[in-house]
C-alpha cells in the first residue's frame, strides 16, 4: 500500500509541476504504436553512447517540459485529421453563424468522406450546477460553537468525503470560513467553494458542484450533513449549508424544431459535432446555423492551426535556450525543416520572422488553394507537417539529446552492441527523484 501512494504521490506530482496538457485522446494508441515506440528506444539505446548529465532540478525541468511541448505538437497535428498520409491536414472545420450563442468544433472523419449535415439550433436554457450559500454572519465576530474538533460529510456522486478541523476560542467566523473554503478547494473532488460578502460585512460560505445538469432519480449532485459524522456536529446548522440555493438543471434547445436535453452546456451531436453553448437566445425564434466550411476554408483553418502549434514549441524553445545551450541545437533543427520549404511557402501566404516562427497571410493562402496547383501546395504543406512531425516524435523519445551532458563512452563501432536500459531510464527518473 506504501508503494502504491508513492507512486500515486509521484505521478501527480509530474502532471501538476510539468505537464502543460492534460492526456487526451491523442495520448492513446494501440498495441502496434506501442511497439514501434518500443523498438525505438531499444534501437536507440543500441546505438547512444554512455553520458552522465547534468542532474540539477532545473535540468530536469527542461528534459520533461521539452518531451511535453514534444507532445503538445504531435497532438495539435493529430487533432488536423490524423497522422497517416492520406489524413495528414484532412479535417473539416466547423462553423456556427451564432458563436455568442453555441460555438462548435467538428469530431467527424476527414474531408474525403462527402458531405456533412448541417442544421439549425435554438437555446431555451442552459445547464447549471448546483449551489448552497450559508447564511450570512458578521466576519468579525467570535463563532458561536464551542472549541472542539468538528467533521461534516460531503457527498459527491455517491462518495462520503469526511472533512475535519479544529476551532478555537478566539476563532471568528471569518476564520472558519475561510479555513473551510481551503480545505473544499484544495480536496478536488468536484466540488469548489467561495466566500461571499454582503454590503454590511457580513460573510457566507457558498458550495457549487463542477458538473451540471441531473438525471432521473438524483435530486442533487451533492449533499452536506453532519448527522453521522466521526467528530462534534454543530458546523452544518451553524453554517446552515445544507440547504440547496440552486438546484443543478439540464440544458434545454431544439434542433431543427426538435427539443432536447443535455446535462452539461457541452456535448456532441451525431458524432460530429461538439457543441458548447453559451447564452440562451435573446428572443424565442434566434438560432444558430451549424455546418462545416468548404474543403479550401478547411485547408486554411488546418494550416492556420498548424503554424500555431509550430510556433508555440519554437517559442518555447527559445525560452529554454536563456539556459540551456543545448536548446540551440533544436531551434537550428526547426530553422533547417522550415527552410526547405520557404521558396514554395512565400508563393502560398506562409512567412518567416526574424525569430523562426511562421505566419499565416490567409487571403493569399486561399487565392492560391483556389487559383493554383492544389496537389502541389497539399504536397508541400504535407511534407511539412510530416517532418515537423518526425522532430516532435524524435524530441519527445529522447529529450536528453538537447540537455547538457558529458560522454563518457562511445558504443564499439564494430559490434555486437546490445540495448542499454539505462539510457531512456535517465528520463523516467527524474520523475521518481526525491521519491525513492
Amino acid at each position: 500500500m506504501a508503494n502504491i501512494t508513492a507512486m500515486n504521490n509521484i505521478y501527480n506530482y509530474y502532471l501538476t509541476t510539468y505537464a502543460k496538457n492534460l492526456p487526451g485522446s491523442y495520448d492513446t494508441h494501440k498495441k502496434s504504436e506501442l511497439r514501434g515506440v518500443y523498438n525505438s528506444i531499444v534501437k536507440q539505446n543500441k546505438e547512444s553512447p554512455l553520458f552522465i548529465i547534468d542532474d540539477s532540478d532545473e535540468t530536469k525541468s527542461f528534459a520533461v517540459g521539452l518531451k511535453e511541448d514534444a507532445r503538445a505538437l504531435h497532438n495539435t497535428i493529430a487533432s488536423l485529421g490524423g497522422l497517416k498520409e492520406n489524413e495528414l491536414l484532412g479535417r473539416k472545420v466547423a462553423y456556427s453563424s451564432n458563436p455568442d450563442m453555441v460555438s462548435v468544433e467538428y469530431n467527424g472523419q476527414s474531408i474525403q468522406d462527402g458531405n456533412v449535415p448541417s442544421f439549425e439550433i435554438q437555446v431555451d436554457r442552459l445547464a447549471s450546477s448546483q449551489v448552497n450559500i450559508g447564511r450570512f454572519m458578521a466576519a468579525d465576530s467570535l463563532s458561536g460553537l464551542e472549541p472542539d474538533v468538528y467533521s461534516f460529510d460531503l457527498t459527491v456522486n455517491d462518495y462520503n468525503y469526511e472533512f475535519q478541523f479544529g476551532i478555537g476560542e478566539n476563532d471568528t467566523n471569518q476564520n472558519i470560513l475561510e479555513r473551510l473554503n481551503r480545505l473544499i478547494n484544495n480536496a478536488d473532488i468536484g466540488i469548489s467553494s467561495d466566500i461571499l460578502s454582503d454590503d454590511n460585512g457580513n460573510i457566507a460560505l457558498k458550495i457549487e458542484s463542477d458538473a451540471t445538469g441531473t438525471s432521473q432519480g438524483r435530486e442533487q449532485l451533492f449533499g452536506i450533513s453532519d448527522t453521522h459524522t466521526s467528530k462534534r456536529a454543530g458546523i452544518v446548522d451553524y453554517l446552515d449549508i445544507a440547504g440547496v440555493t440552486r438546484p443543478a438543471s439540464n440544458a434545454e434547445f431544439r434542433i431543427n424544431g426538435t427539443p432536447r436535453t443535455a446535462y452539461s452546456n457541452q456535448f456532441t451531436v451525431d458524432n460530429m459535432y461538439t457543441l458548447s453553448l453559451h447564452n440562451i437566445g435573446s428572443t424565442e425564434d434566434e438560432t444558430a446555423t451549424i455546418g462545416v466550411k468548404d474543403d479550401v476554408e478547411s485547408l486554411t483553418e488546418n494550416v492556420q492551426t498548424l503554424v500555431n502549434g509550430y510556433n508555440d514549441f519554437l517559442k518555447s524553445a527559445i525560452e529554454y535556450s536563456n539556459k540551456h545551450q543545448k536548446s540551440n541545437y533544436l531551434i537550428r533543427d526547426m530553422q533547417h525543416i522550415t527552410a526547405n520549404y520557404m521558396a514554395e511557402f512565400t508563393n502560398y501566404g506562409l512567412n518567416k520572422s526574424a525569430d523562426g516562427t511562421l505566419s499565416l497571410d490567409r487571403e493569399q493562402f486561399t487565392n492560391a488553394a483556389l487559383s493554383g496547383d492544389t496537389h502541389s501546395l497539399l504536397d508541400t504543406i504535407k511534407n511539412f507537417t510530416n517532418s515537423t512531425l518526425r522532430k516532435a516524435n524524435s524530441v519527445s523519445l529522447d529529450p536528453m539529446k538537447y540537455v547538457d551532458r558529458t560522454i563518457v563512452a562511445y558504443k564499439n563501432p564494430a559490434g555486437p552492441n546490445y540495448a542499454t536500459p539505462y539510457i531512456t531510464s535517465a528520463y523516467s527518473g527524474m520523475m521518481f527523484n526525491s521519491y525513492c
